[in-house]
C-alpha cells in the first residue's frame, strides 16, 4: 500500500498541496500534521507504526519527514526494519 505524509509548521499553513501531490501518486491513506519539526510528531509515530511489510512511505520533500540528517537515518531505519521503503 503507498502511504503518504504531509507536514506544516504552523496551524495558519495548509496541508492541501502536499495532499494532492500524495494522491496523484496514488497514497491510498494519508497522514497529515500540522506542527513544528522541532515537536513530537504524534501522526508520524502512528504511521510508522502502521507500516507492513511492502508498504511504500511517500513524502513530499525530506524536509517534511524529518528535522536533521540523524533524525532522517532513525526514520528510515525504522521504515527498513518493517520491509517497508520510501519515497520523496
Amino acid at each position: 500500500m503507498k502511504i503518504g505524509y504531509a507536514r506544516v509548521s504552523t496551524l495558519g499553513q495548509n496541508l492541501d498541496s502536499q495532499k494532492d501531490q500524495l494522491r496523484e501518486n496514488g497514497c491510498e491513506e494519508i497522514f497529515e500534521e500540522k506542527v513544528s519539526a522541532g515537536y513530537d510528531r504524534p501522526e508520524l509515530t502512528r504511521l510508522l507504526g502502521y507500516l507492513r511489510k511492502d508498504d511504500v512511505l511517500i513524502v513530499c520533500k525530506m524536509d517534511r519527514l524529518a528535522r536533521s540528517v540523524s533524525d532522517l537515518i532513525k526514520i528510515t531505519m525504522i521504515v527498513k526494519e518493517k520491509d517497508a521503503h520510501l519515497i520523496f
